[in-house]
């Protein structure tokens, strides 16, 4: 299964790290013609405004759009939950628009807000999931077809629709390959 991650900023390496670690094959995306042969799309955490214009300056915006459409799962972590919204409060950046929620950056705050937390999320086990939170979002609106698997703080930090996930956290940065594996999980229904 391979399993692509765009690498145009953030922690690229340790989501290609975390999904070689759950047997998938992990490809670095740069250029929308790397995107034809993945399976999934991980789009990492980093600063959104200069993801979305990368991802504008690079063509890959419509490319991702076109392939989501087509039936490729796609997870967001941070700044990639930002891009996945359709709604981004107070901002009118670049963005896929892709999932019916609307997110508010640096929601927790920002740089020395960041903190960890520890969430039950049954989908993915009992045990409880330590998340790594750097001036997150978190989805403020969730359309009716969204799926909400976790919230912190009263706010919603992890949600599904169809094959797209999103995380307001950085599971790459933990030891933690669960929701990984949920995405692969994701892939091969």
């Amino acid at each position: 299964m391979k399993i692509g991650v765009l690498a145009l900023q953030g922690a690229f390496r340790e989501h290609c790290w975390m999904l070689e670690g759950c047997g998938a094959t992990a490809v670095e995306i740069r250029k929308p013609e790397e995107l034809d042969d993945v399976v999934g799309l991980v789009i990492p955490g980093g600063e959104s405004t200069t993801i979305g214009k990368l991802m504008v300056q690079w063509g890959l915006m419509e490319k991702i759009q076109d392939r989501v459409r087509e039936g490729m799962a796609i997870y967001g972590t941070c700044a990639g939950m930002i891009m996945l919204a359709k709604e981004i409060i107070g901002s009118d950046q670049p963005r896929l628009g892709l999932m019916d929620i609307a997110v508010k950056r640096n929601g927790f705050g920002r740089q020395r807000e960041s903190f960890e937390a520890s969430m039950s999320v049954p989908e993915f086990g009992e045990e409880p999931v330590q998340a790594v939170f750097i001036r997150a979002p978190y989805i403020e609106i969730a359309g009716e077809n969204v799926k909400i698997l976790a919230m912190v703080n009263e706010k919603i930090v992890i949600a599904q629709q169809d094959k797209m996930l999103v995380t307001a956290f950085h599971p790459e940065l933990t030891n933690d390959n669960r929701i990984h594996n949920y995405f692969i999980s994701m892939i091969k229904e």
